[in-house]
């Protein structure tokens, strides 16, 4: 089972339709997997709640979708985070920006740090987000000429905290980049996200079959 968040993390109102519909996912069906939507409307969820979503439903992946902002149009490219403590400025500066909506206040830092600290799905959670990173990759160069490897990272992201299962969070492209915008506008490019992320889920499930194999050898 997997649950999925598809996010909307910018304010233009022509592009705010892009992700109303999670169906990010469109017409793709994963034989065996369940996949449980955090939200089917543009509703807000609180970020913890999105996660504790997750957990009841006892999901085996947790999959957050955004579409990524910058102050800089030019910005452009596409990057998977896993949770833990951000090791440089830029990832740092994404999860300010995606946690402003938690609402929390530095009370609660104390807490978001010993959960970070004692997260122990990060091994399996860098493994996710690399297949997922690359997946992407592989399968958005065809709409995509330019797209750019932003690479894969870690940060504190609120909506990943308390996880029990692997989570990632996927910035898909940046809306505030004019051409990556237009992008997401057609159902074409969010086709090929949404069957990036069916291979990444597969290339997961086939390593975590290849390990149990070996350990057994």
């Amino acid at each position: 089972m997997m649950a999925a968040e598809v996010v909307r993390s910018f304010d233009a109102a022509d592009i705010n339709p892009i992700l109303n519909d999670p169906s990010i996912l469109p017409s793709v069906t994963i034989p065996g997997i369940e996949v449980i939507l955090t939200r089917r409307t543009d509703e807000f969820i609180a970020l913890p709640e999105r996660t504790a979503i997750a957990n009841r439903e006892g999901a085996d992946l947790f999959l957050s979708i955004h579409a990524n902002a910058s102050p800089n149009p030019q910005a452009r490219g596409i990057e998977t985070y896993f949770l833990n403590f951000a090791n440089n400025l830029s990832a740092a500066a994404v999860a300010a920006r995606e946690n402003a909506a938690s609402g929390q206040t530095m009370g609660a830092l104390p807490d978001f740090l010993k959960a970070i600290a004692l997260n122990n799905k990060l091994d399996e959670s860098k493994d996710l987000a690399t297949h997922v990173q690359h997946a992407m990759l592989d399968r958005l160069k065809a709409s995509n000429k330019t797209v750019k490897d932003l690479g894969v990272k870690q940060a504190p992201f609120v909506v990943l905290i308390g996880a029990a299962m692997p989570s990632v969070l996927a910035e898909i492209s940046f809306v505030t980049n004019p051409a990556e915008a237009k992008l997401l506008k057609g159902n074409v490019y969010r086709q090929r996200i949404a069957e990036a992320l069916f291979n990444a889920i597969r290339k997961y499930q086939a390593s975590l079959k290849s390990v149990s194999t070996a350990a057994f050898q």
